[in-house]
């Protein structure tokens, strides 16, 4: 078997190979992120809006009117 090896010549000066830097999010992504988080907080708002009014259905609905006391 004759197994032929590449020989790879790395001269003093010469960088090894360049450091690929990562991409960064196109703007599709980070429109996308953006939608995300301002969906999450709308979401967080409207549930807290509900508990607010559910407790505040029930607090009122303990409490006697004026006209039935």
């Amino acid at each position: 078997m004759s197994d032929k090896k590449t020989i790879r010549i790395v001269k003093k000066g010469e960088n090894k190979r360049p450091v690929v830097k990562p991409k960064a999010n196109t703007a599709r992504e980070t429109a996308r992120d953006m939608v995300g988080t301002v969906t999450n907080w709308v979401t967080e708002f409207q549930q807290k809006r509900r508990v607010e009014t559910a407790n505040a259905l029930r607090l009122l609905s303990k409490t006697p009117r004026g006209s039935e006391a």
